[in-house]
């Protein structure tokens, strides 16, 4: 091999100067050989030196080449020296470049890794179950996904209102996207998994609320407006202030007992998600009121065996009285008790109960466990219904609106059931109630009759009480403010 490379440039240069002798000789001029301009092999020689600066001459033009037999003849001689010098050429290289052993033939293999699939998890709120379809049909999700997943989460959560949190995963493979899982949950935490199944349609887990109660209290002083604008001024919620009212509906007169510093403290449970978000409606667990008469501190308690909760003292003491004192909701007295010029007769005239004055339609309820005597109208006294109670006293209910369904003589009722509503009807100036109470056939001061029939609690009731007492007690110290 190295034989053949050190051959190859002198077989070139020999067809080059048999190439250059055969046309000189033709010519018959003395040319100089191609060999003389060749570079030297000397490799002090490869840098050549500047050469001086040529005169710039005007170029002359190319002479024309004439074709004549010398031409050809020289032609003739140049092409198998330049052919003997490339066979050789070819025939070194053929012989330098051939590989000990043949290359194998590269063959294009598919990837053996597995097949991937892009996975993206999304979080919306939509506010009804009904809105579920098309929140999935606009990330993608196909409509047979789509309509088996509400039909899931709706045997789950129904169809009440209210906002739903969606958490749901959806794979890509390719163009296709498929629901790979989701998660419906409501305010209070409550909702529904699914997962996907082979043969179709979603395999679903129920989630139980995540909730939590926690007692809060509010505090302040009456106004001297109403205790309804000191409650709201203080940050009583409005569905709050009813049932505390009611509390004390056996031990204040919230018209004329309370006046302007008197202090109240309401304390109420509030279910709360993890988040401390509130869920349903809050529940009054201890009504505090502070007068300068008189001052009562009352926890709501359902006894076992109760129907109902009711208002105790710390001592265990019901705060119920054989008659309630304001048998209307949130009313104002608008007139008392005694002798009085009537408003449309014009005289003076002996009013013989207390006037509570309330919008048309306001609740009025029972005083006390009674007896219906009399449901019906009766000329100026309008609707009007009589009660009668096991004591041998009566109560007396004027002016209704409305008397409620079913009420009729000989049906008994109970203490705080609804037997009608606030209205004008008879002879009145305006929507109000017309309260009586009689003792012995002769009214009374409704305001002012001391009524008993309180229990106290004893054994496992009265120590289950003082347990939550003692509950309520220790969050309200802890509470600042």
């Amino acid at each position: 091999m190295r034989l053949l490379a050190r051959l190859l440039p002198r077989l070139s240069n020999w067809a080059i100067a048999m190439s250059h002798a055969a046309t000189q000789s033709m010519s018959g001029k003395s040319m100089p050989s191609p060999l003389d301009q060749e570079p030297s092999f000397d490799p002090r020689s490869w840098v050549a030196p500047k050469p001086a600066p040529a005169a710039i001459t005007p170029p002359r033009p190319a002479p024309a080449i004439a074709a004549t037999s010398a031409t050809a003849t020289t032609r003739r001689w140049i092409a198998p020296g330049i052919g003997i010098a490339i066979a050789a050429a070819g025939a070194i290289v053929a012989v330098s470049s051939r590989p000990s052993a043949p290359p194998s033939a590269a063959v294009a293999t598919p990837a053996t890794g597995p097949h991937k699939v892009a996975s993206e998890s999304r979080t919306l709120i939509v506010p009804t179950v009904a809105d579920l379809a098309p929140t999935l049909a606009a990330s993608g999700v196909s409509i047979a996904d789509s309509q088996a997943a509400v039909r899931a989460i709706g045997k789950t959560l129904g169809s009440t209102a209210g906002d739903i949190r969606l958490v749901f995963t959806l794979d890509h493979d390719g163009a296709a996207i498929r629901l790979a899982g989701l998660t419906a949950t409501r305010t209070d935490g409550s909702g529904v998994k699914l997962a996907p199944q082979t043969g179709g349609g979603f395999a679903t887990t129920s989630l139980a609320a995540d909730l939590r109660r926690q007692t809060r209290f509010v505090r302040g002083e009456l106004d001297g407006e109403s205790f309804y604008s000191s409650a709201v001024a203080a940050g009583v919620s409005d569905v709050l202030i009813g049932p505390f009212v009611n509390a004390f509906r056996y031990d204040f007169d919230m018209q004329r007992e309370v006046a302007r510093g008197d202090v109240f403290e309401a304390g109420f449970e509030q279910r709360v998600t993890a988040d401390g978000e509130p869920v349903g409606t809050p529940v009054l667990v201890y009504a505090s009121l502070a007068t300068a008469g008189k001052s009562r501190a009352l926890y709501r308690y359902r006894a076992p065996g109760d129907a109902e909760e009711e208002w105790f003292d710390s001592g265990g003491r019901s705060s119920r009285k054989s008659l309630m004192r304001t048998p209307v909701e949130a009313a104002r007295i608008s007139s008392g008790f005694g002798m009085r010029g009537h408003p449309i007769l014009g005289f003076v005239k002996m009013h013989k109960g207390t006037d509570f004055a309330a919008p048309t339609g306001t609740p009025i309820y029972a005083a006390g466990d009674a007896v219906v005597t009399f449901a019906g109208p009766k000329g100026p006294n309008g609707n009007f219904v009589r009660l009668h109670h096991a004591n041998g006293w009566d109560t007396l209910y004027l002016h209704m609106n409305r008397i409620a369904a079913g009420l009729m003589p000989g049906l008994k009722v109970a203490q705080g059931q609804q037997i009608g509503e606030v209205g004008t009807t008879g002879r009145s100036t305006g929507p109000h109630l017309h309260y009586e109470v009689h003792i012995d056939g002769q009214p009374v001061d409704p305001m002012s009759i001391e009524v008993g029939g309180s229990r106290t609690l004893a054994g496992a009731a009265l120590k289950q009480f003082r347990a939550l007492r003692d509950r309520v007690d220790a969050a309200r110290v802890a509470t600042p403010g």
